[in-house]
């Protein structure tokens, strides 16, 4: 089932942030067209390359360029948004504005990791970008990753900004999370897993979700349900997904994952250090 492309909305539904498969300590284009096509057929509405699932801090750029152009040859009509990120703002322009010369649907970015700015540095940080980039941004708020909590007045004020169109929210505080959904302007993206079915049962868009490289289709499912208002569908199809999210994320993402699509014969086992390969079970 192919994802719809009529939402008005720009960024909705199930987003996958794939996973790169390695074969050999390279990146296996093979393996990587055969999950794009395989996710495609299973209703994603948008794929997330070159994220933290994705293991893009182990990437040199020429690598995460060709992993771009791989996913795009092979995505047909299902839309691509690519991760970067850093806190050197002349590289990071100068890779935005590379990046923006491809088909792609928009960039997710997070806050500059390690200097924990203020506020007032994130805010010109992401307007910097936005103003350079030729795409749309989704700002990711991760501040368990980057160090810092991108407060809800900037990220109201980010709103206004017409390159900025949503939010990957992994900032674990509800009430931002429905003070964004009531604003609307931005489109609210779970990005915590266990908080997809809260997120859009109040009315977010939808999650970009890495635990989704299993049981898709009931990922997939879940958010329709929720968004055409079938709660009791949505909970009954939800019901099982929670083991599914802890099992993938006990150990540090994406082992599990990686670990599971290798038994299902999709990819090799392999990850790139620090990163380690988790055991394989069924």
């Amino acid at each position: 089932m192919r994802a719809s492309t009529s939402d008005s909305v720009p960024f909705s539904g199930l987003w996958l942030p794939l996973i790169t498969p390695f074969r050999n300590g390279a990146a296996d284009h093979l393996a990587l067209t055969g999950l794009v096509k395989h996710y495609a057929e299973l209703g994603v509405s948008g794929f997330v390359v070159c994220g933290s699932t994705g293991e893009a801090a182990a990437l040199d750029d020429d690598e995460q360029l060709a992993v771009l152009q791989t996913v795009l040859d092979h995505a047909d009509d299902v839309p691509v948004v690519m991760g970067t990120s850093g806190y050197n703002l002349p590289k990071m322009l100068a890779w935005v504005k590379l990046l923006s010369t491809y088909p792609i649907a928009g960039l997710l970015v997070p806050a500059p990791h390690y200097i924990r700015p203020s506020q007032a540095g994130l805010e010109a940080w992401f307007t910097t970008i936005a103003d350079a980039a030729k795409v749309l941004l989704i700002v990711y708020d991760i501040p368990y990753r980057t160090g810092v909590v991108i407060e809800l007045t900037t990220l109201l004020r980010l709103a206004a900004h017409p390159n900025i169109k949503a939010i990957k929210d992994c900032g674990g505080d509800a009430a931002k999370t429905r003070a964004l959904i009531a604003d609307g302007r931005l489109a609210l993206l779970a990005g915590d897993d266990m908080q997809l079915f809260a997120t859009v049962a109040q009315g977010g868009a939808g999650a970009i979700t890495a635990s989704a490289h299993v049981y898709t289709a009931a990922f997939v499912d879940v958010i329709r349900h929720l968004r055409n208002g079938d709660l009791a569908q949505a909970r009954g199809m939800w019901a099982p997904l929670p083991a599914v999210i802890e099992a993938m994320f006990a150990e540090p993402n994406p082992a599990r994952i990686k670990a599971a699509l290798c038994a299902q014969g999709l990819i090799q086992n392999e990850l790139r250090l620090p990163m380690t390969a988790a055991r394989i079970f069924p």
